[in-house]
C-alpha cells in the first residue's frame, strides 16, 4: 500500500491514481494542460482561429466556404486553428492541409472515440473543455464563425464580451453567413440596443458580418498580428 500526496486514502500500488477523485490533484492536471497548451501554442504564427457546427458535411454550402477560406489563408501564410473535430473543424483544417499551411487542431479527449479530423497536421488533446476554449480563444489574430450551434454562439459572445470589457485588445470577429448571423444582428440592434438599451450602440461595430470566405479574407488580411505569450 502507499498514501497520496494529501495522505487522505490508502491506493493500492497496482491500481492507477483517478486524478478526478481528488481535488488536489485535479487542480495540478489543470495547470499542467494551460502550461502544455500555452507551450503548443508559442511557436505559432499569423493564427486565424475558426469556429462553427461540427454537423456540417463535406457537402453543404457552409462546409465548402469554410474549406475554401482555410486553403486561401494557408496560401497567404497564415495558421489556421480549429478545435480539430468534424463539421466546420474539418472544414478550415482541410482548407489548409491543401493549401500547404499549418493545419491545427485543438481537440478534446474524449473516451473510445477519436474526434481529431484527417487534415490535422499538428494537434494537441485536452481533457478540460474549458482548457480547450481558453486555447481555442489565445491569441489568434481573427476569430472567423461560421453558422453553429450553442457552443459557436457561446464562443462568440465570449470573444466581443472580452473585447467589449477591454479584457483583450480589438481584433476582428468575422460572421461568415449573412442569413444565419443577419438575424441574430437584428435581435442585438432591435433588443439589446434600443428596447432594453443593454449594451451601447457602438458595441455592434464589435463584429463584421459577410457571406463568403472572399469578405472574410479580405478582412483578414488587413489585420495585425498580436502576441501575448
Amino acid at each position: 500500500m502507499r498514501y497520496d500526496i494529501t495522505e487522505t486514502r490508502r491506493v493500492p500500488l497496482d491500481q492507477p491514481f483517478d486524478f478526478e477523485e481528488d481535488a488536489n490533484w485535479r487542480v495540478f492536471r489543470i495547470m499542467a494542460e494551460f502550461v502544455d497548451g500555452f507551450e503548443f501554442l508559442y511557436p505559432l504564427r499569423r493564427e486565424v482561429t475558426f469556429f462553427g457546427s461540427a454537423r456540417f458535411p463535406e457537402h453543404h454550402k457552409w462546409y465548402k466556404e469554410a474549406r475554401i477560406l482555410g486553403r486561401m489563408l494557408a496560401e497567404h501564410g497564415f495558421t489556421v486553428i480549429t478545435g480539430g473535430g468534424p463539421g466546420i473543424m474539418e472544414a478550415g483544417n482541410r482548407g489548409a492541409y491543401e493549401g500547404g499551411g499549418h493545419s491545427i487542431g485543438l481537440d478534446i479527449e474524449l473516451p473510445n472515440e477519436q474526434r481529431r479530423n484527417a487534415y490535422v497536421k499538428k494537434g494537441i488533446g485536452f481533457h478540460y473543455f474549458f482548457i480547450r476554449k481558453v486555447m481555442l480563444s489565445a491569441s489568434a489574430q481573427v476569430y472567423v464563425f461560421f453558422p453553429g450551434g450553442y457552443g459557436t454562439l457561446d464562443e462568440f459572445f465570449e470573444m466581443i464580451t472580452l473585447i467589449q470589457t477591454k479584457k483583450m485588445e480589438p481584433v476582428p470577429v468575422v460572421c461568415v453567413g449573412k442569413e444565419y448571423w443577419g438575424k441574430l444582428d437584428a435581435w442585438v440592434k432591435e433588443d439589446l440596443v434600443e428596447a432594453y438599451e443593454t449594451i451601447n450602440p457602438e458595441d455592434v461595430s464589435l463584429y463584421k458580418i459577410v457571406d463568403t470566405a472572399e469578405e472574410a479574407f479580405a478582412i483578414i488580411k488587413d489585420s495585425k498580428e498580436r502576441k501575448y505569450f
